[in-house]
């Protein structure tokens, strides 16, 4: 008997494979367009590079004179991408200039770099920009291997010194002195990857510290002392905690190098006697391993916030500072982002309202300028058109200045643009945010609740809903609040790792009508698989859910350039040394600038490889009087009719067979079966109560677009 396999579009996890007749159960790389599966676009590296640190933010735009832009945030530079070329448009912290500030070692590819004055660079992995540089004695090194160089902050000795790696061993005798050269330090941005540290137990027992700086006891001190004497303590805080060996040790003055007010033995340590030129860590960050101070302490990623106001690009760092670049100034690709001036110095992120143009500032400052004041919940607007007045910030009867405090959640989590509203989410609610003009400017109302974001950049708008993922599901809202069907939900909810939950991103690509999430699963602490929604084909009968293993840390629409745009992080390449984008001693990886839906495979600095595609069925069985039976009869194939609407290259098909559904699957004795636009049929012996389909590419420049597959077969007995 020769008969049709029909398979409803879509994959679903929820089922298992014997439990799926009639359905997708599993693929990868493959999306469904018109109800049938088909693999997916090709991707091609933009950029005459790779990009250092791990990218968390693309942004297109137009200026005014038709320049297309992509701005993209790593979390180590602020890149500008134009005409196929990276440009580092990073915004400049600090600007020393040194002498005779050099010291090497012979054997030794670590040098010193010594600042007259406390240099304030407080994390190791900060990027160091030398020029201006003159001379170097009793070194091999040159001029050259210095200046317009950059490099990663390698340890910081002292509040004085920091050390940088060179790509090769000094082989002079050792340089103590050298000439002119300035150091500019780049905004600090944050770790590449999102961790999580916890405790157990009592008492103190190790632990970790993130952007620590360091002195030298100037003298030896014992268990009692209720002050000691630092070489410098000029970059530690008014009052704080420091860690000198095991013992932690609170102070509550500082003042000439000398803390007073000692507690000893802090935080369940011991007191303990110290040397003196034992190292002395500020410790306010510090977060113990066997004791967590309140329950799980997260280190956050290192993310940017990026958008335009007209031809400036907008873009804030997370819990930092605001900056802008002017995309029409003179020579724009070699200027620098510069701070937005009387703007806040401590938001979680920001975006510009449309059409009425507000700089709105999520997750700031209750007092502008004074980070400490960051409420998470707290939300505040420019004056309209004016981002750079004195006055832009702060309300008045003359202007459209505002703030607001959300009431339902702990933390604003996200905010993205819609047709004719602002969505903003905390952890646990949706409100709504509209511009209703003077002299309330923009109203909010909450229009969901137990549904908030689970990331800061896992929600997307389009055609008027906003679609989002949270930690308990997936949710659209376009006037009604939904939660979304999802056939996948237990496969992508028991497998995530939501540690890391800053990493999950959701992409649109409406030339597909798909929505995707990528986040990382159980054990990986990056971004390495994929869920997507079909907004366009589902029905509330058959939602649609494509899953699979492309990992994309950010992602960008069409609108602009006409092809989705993304990146992959890469943790083991560090950009090599005949990078434009070379960071030296970067250890935070790289990212790769990919155009999307551009041919059929994976192009990677030129070279082409395979995107490996497959789809699998649920089982199918028969009855008496056809398929869709209940497994009573044992089936015998003899030949399967293929058919594919579109097809390049080879495919493999293959038939997996089971007597049993708990039965470990194992292919018909004459396949895998390859097929091409030539096939007309496979010869077959399959005999199985349970048979399942599956097509599969492997090899370059392959395409398939599924039709019908046809099965010639008959019952044969019950044993």
């Amino acid at each position: 008997m020769l008969q049709k396999l029909k398979f409803a579009p879509g994959i679903n996890k929820q089922v298992t494979g014997s439990g799926g007749e009639g359905q997708w159960v599993d693929g990868d790389n493959i999306r469904f367009r018109y109800g049938k599966p088909e693999k997916i676009g090709g991707w091609t590296q933009l950029g005459d590079t790779r990009i250092t640190g791990r990218n968390t933010a693309i942004h297109h735009f137009v200026t005014t004179s038709g320049i297309k832009y992509a701005a993209l945030g790593t979390n180590r530079i602020l890149y500008i991408y134009s005409g196929g070329i990276f440009y580092d448009i990073h915004p400049i912290k600090s600007t020393t200039t040194l002498t005779s500030a050099f010291t090497t070692t012979n054997g030794s590819a670590v040098i010193t770099i010594t600042f007259a004055s406390a240099h304030n660079i407080s994390n190791v992995g900060d990027v160091v920009l030398l020029d201006n540089f003159s001379s170097i004695t009793n070194s091999n090194f040159i001029s050259t291997d210095f200046d317009s160089k950059k490099f990663s902050v390698q340890s910081i000795p002292t509040d004085t010194t920091i050390t940088i790696l060179m790509p090769s061993n000094e082989s002079g005798s050792g340089a103590t002195t050298s000439g002119g050269v300035r150091v500019q330090h780049y905004y600090p941005v944050g770790p590449a990857v999102e961790t999580a540290s916890t405790g157990w137990g009592l008492g103190q027992w190790g632990g970790r510290l993130s952007g620590q700086f360091t002195s030298t006891l100037s003298s030896g001190i014992n268990t009692s002392v209720t002050s000691l004497t630092m070489a410098s303590s000029s970059s530690f805080p008014s009052s704080g905690t420091i860690l000198i060996g095991t013992e932690l040790i609170a102070y509550t003055g500082n003042s000439g190098g000398t803390l007073s007010g000692l507690t000893r033995g802090a935080q369940g340590t011991t007191a303990a006697s110290h040397s003196s030129g034992a190292t002395v860590t500020n410790a306010a960050s510090f977060s113990a391993w066997n004791s967590a101070p309140s329950g799980d302490i997260v280190t956050a990623p290192g993310l940017w916030s990026l958008d335009n106001f007209g031809n400036l690009l907008i873009a804030t760092i997370s819990k930092g500072e605001t900056f802008s670049w002017d995309s029409t100034a003179t020579a724009a690709n070699s200027t620098r982002a510069t701070i937005v001036a009387n703007a806040p110095t401590a938001s979680e992120f920001t975006l510009v309202s449309t059409p009425d143009r507000h700089l709105i500032f999520f997750g700031t400052e209750t007092t502008i300028g004074t980070k400490t004041t960051q409420d998470p919940m707290f939300i505040r607007f420019s004056d309209q058109e004016n981002i750079n007045g004195t006055d832009a910030y702060t309300p008045s009867a003359t202007n459209t200045a505002g703030t607001q405090r959300l009431a339902d959640g702990s933390k604003i989590m996200g905010a993205i643009r819609g047709r004719d509203a602002i969505y903003v989410w905390t952890d646990t609610a949706l409100f709504v945010m509209r511009f209703v003009g003077p002299p309330f400017t923009f109203s909010f109302q909450q229009v969901g609740t137990n549904c908030g974001l689970i990331g800061q950049n896992a929600a997307v708008e389009v055609d008027g809903v906003a679609y989002w993922m949270s930690e308990n599901g997936f949710f659209r809202y376009g006037g009604k609040l939904d939660s979304l069907p999802c056939l996948v939900e237990d496969h992508v909810y028991d497998d995530i790792n939501t540690i890391p939950k800053q990493h999950i991103n959701a992409g649109l690509n409406n030339l597909f009508g798909e929505v995707m999430w990528f986040y990382p699963n159980e054990g990986s602490n990056v971004v390495n698989r994929m869920v997507s929604y079909n907004y366009l084909d589902s029905t509330a009968e058959r939602p649609i859910w494509a899953i699979g293993t492309l990992d994309r840390t950010a992602w960008e629409d069409s609108a602009i350039f006409g092809k989705p745009h993304a990146t992959d992080y890469d943790a083991d390449n560090n950009v090599g040394s005949t990078s434009t984008t070379y960071v030296q001693g970067n250890t935070e990886g790289s990212s790769i600038y990919y155009q999307h839906e551009t041919g059929l495979d994976q192009v990677l600095a030129g070279t082409s490889t395979a995107i490996a595609s497959n789809i699998k069925s649920g089982d199918f069985d028969i009855g008496q009087q056809g398929l869709a039976g209940d497994g009573e009869f044992m089936m015998r194939v003899g030949r399967v009719y293929p058919d594919f609407i579109s097809q390049t290259g080879n495919a493999t098909v293959q038939l997996d067979l089971k007597d049993f559904p708990n039965d470990t699957a194992a292919s018909s004795s004459l396949g895998p079966f390859t097929v091409n636009t030539s096939t007309d049929k496979i010869d077959t012996r399959a005999r199985a109560r349970f048979i399942s389909l599956k097509v599969s590419t492997d090899s370059t420049s392959q395409f398939w677009k599924l039709g019908t597959f046809r099965i010639d077969y008959f019952p044969d007995g019950r044993r």
